[in-house]
């Protein structure tokens, strides 16, 4: 069984260099890699999962080098469910995108460098997971951060150079922060592997734990975008492909909530940052619900709503008790699956009227009843609407707020139903301009292309755009401010395997809630096996 630990950060890794090899001469055989070897990573996540379920973690030294000299893997309850989630998405994400290339027939595009930058971003996100010591958690990002790169800037447009750019910057910025306190901790504790400095803080004068826990809680608020050190998400998002946004904003900020879970826990126990925590998770959740009621394009609006989410979880580690970090596990868990499906929808919607900007478009609901029921469903799930998951995660960490008894806990309680009331105002509103409304005059009609003049941020007038009539649904040529450039005209008929690719993800969120009690019993097992700590340390350096 130990000899499964890294295999979801190989095989990935393997992928990508066959898929260069294959590049764009074989372009089916490509996408048949990607989705063989991600279906085979969501069957070793499971299979992890169940043994570290039942048998407590699961650690592999590679090379058999013990700590601290070797790099170890380690897969307990937590880094195995989050591993089964990342790579359940992942691969509706992928599915999605085969779907979307081929539709728009990209066989002998450069674009699809996308598979092998994809299948790295996979192994970043799984080596994050099971990284047992800092350094390979660094790795691990760094990882995540050359793919990103290449993702963000995928076509090449200014407004994704732009986006990529600002994207890297804050990232480079973090991960110097990063390094800086990897050499720090090795230098006050002697080691880099979690479970020895899990031992060997304790032994540190406080003054020096609490800058490096400072230091490191920086660095993870940063990649999980917790305000205020969120305003990069919502210009970096919304320019990129829906696959990548999708991908990026349902999985990459919580990786790094996870990390956030493991060294609170493990590294550093007894919550002694944890009032700054809820502090944090304060000023996320109100000032992310309020930017999503102010924003009328849906990716911006789904980007606010993200950080304002955000804000649940870090309320649940900030609280420290088991059921606030079960609640938080529940959290993180329903939102990867629902904020993806979101934006897979919203590339949908992208797709069917050319436009995310909700003052144009309207009537989907009766146009596309399918596409309607495929926002609906996660839009409530995320409103936290009973008895859907997004209720239990948030009853868990109302209740483990309550139990906490704190004042800033009974504020955090409040500021938190106020958010998932405003949640389902910015849903509604959603659901009200583009599907239950007419089309508005000025919207796409459908087999047109929209060729927009100069304008300012506030967007195009509609009388200045200049509409001409092409076959639905084909790439073809347009101007967009003097430019010219291929674009995709909108259709009635969305592609089959986008559209089933984004149901598994809504039908994923269900069954969080239909299997509600086994679900939440294995969150709260992972939550106790954090507490506890013993059980990671034992199993890493064999005690």
């Amino acid at each position: 069984m130990n000899a499964l630990v890294p295999l979801p950060v190989l095989l990935p890794l393997l992928a990508a260099g066959s898929e260069l090899v294959l590049g764009t001469r074989y372009p089916r055989a490509q996408r048949f890699v990607g989705v063989a070897v991600l279906t085979a990573v969501l069957g070793l996540s499971l299979t992890l999962l169940v043994a570290a379920d039942s048998r407590g973690p699961i650690v592999m030294h590679l090379g058999d080098f013990a700590p601290p000299l070797g790099i170890t893997l380690v897969a307990d309850r937590l880094s195995a469910l989050m591993l089964t989630v990342s790579a359940a998405v992942t691969l509706c994400v992928l599915v999605y995108s085969v779907g979307q290339g081929m539709a728009d027939r990209e066989e002998q595009s450069p674009l699809a460098v996308f598979h092998p930058a994809y299948m790295v971003l996979v192994a970043g996100v799984s080596c994050t997971f099971l990284a047992g010591d800092l350094v390979n958690l660094y790795v691990g990002f760094e990882i995540m951060l050359v793919a990103s790169f290449v993702l963000l800037t995928l076509g090449g447009t200014a407004a994704r150079l732009r986006a990529g750019a600002t994207y890297v910057l804050v990232s480079l910025v973090s991960s110097m922060v990063f390094f800086t306190a990897v050499a720090l901790t090795y230098a006050a504790a002697g080691t880099v592997n979690l479970a020895q400095l899990a031992v060997r803080l304790a032994e540190l004068p406080v003054g020096v734990r609490t800058l490096l826990e400072a230091t490191l809680l920086t660095v993870f608020a940063v990649k999980a975008a917790v305000f205020p050190l969120a305003a990069w998400l919502p210009d970096s998002y919304p320019t990129t492909p829906a696959p990548v946004t999708a991908v990026f904003a349902g999985l990459l900020t919580k990786v790094g909530v996870y990390c956030v879970l493991r060294t609170e826990t493990l590294l550093f126990p007894g919550n002694r940052l944890g009032d700054l925590l809820l502090v944090a998770a304060l000023a996320s959740l109100v000032v992310g619900v309020l930017g999503a009621v102010a924003q009328t394009d849906l990716k911006r609006v789904l980007s606010f709503v993200l950080i304002s989410h955000i804000g649940y979880m870090i309320f649940g580690i900030g609280i420290g008790t088991r059921a606030g970090l079960g609640g938080a596990i529940v959290y993180v868990v329903h939102h990867i699956t629902v904020q993806t499906a979101l934006f897979l929808v919203a590339g949908l919607i992208e797709r069917r009227t050319g436009t995310t900007e909700l003052t144009r478009v309207g009537g989907l609901a009766a146009a596309v009843p399918a596409l309607g029921a495929l926002f609906l469903l996660p839009a409530l799930n995320l409103a936290g609407i009973p008895p859907m998951s997004g209720f239990i995660g948030k009853l868990e960490l109302l209740r483990a707020g309550v139990a906490d008894a704190g004042v800033l806990a009974y504020v955090l309680v409040g500021a938190a139903s106020l958010t998932s009331l405003l949640t389902l105002y910015v849903m509604a509103k959603v659901w009200n301009l583009a599907f239950w409304r007419a089309a508005p005059a000025g919207a796409a009609e459908r087999g047109t292309v929209l060729e927009e003049p100069d304008t300012d941020d506030s967007g195009p007038d509609p009388d200045e755009v200049v509409r001409r009539p092409a076959p639905a649904g084909q790439a073809v040529t347009a101007t967009l401010s003097g430019r010219a450039i291929t674009v995709t005209t909108t259709t009635d008929r969305l592609p089959r395997s986008m559209t089933w690719a984004t149901a598994a993800l809504v039908l994923l969120s269900l069954a969080y809630t239909v299997l509600g009690d086994p679900f939440t019993a294995v969150t709260g097992r992972a939550a106790d096996e954090l507490l506890e700590r013993s059980p990671y340390i034992e199993a890493v350096l064999g005690q």
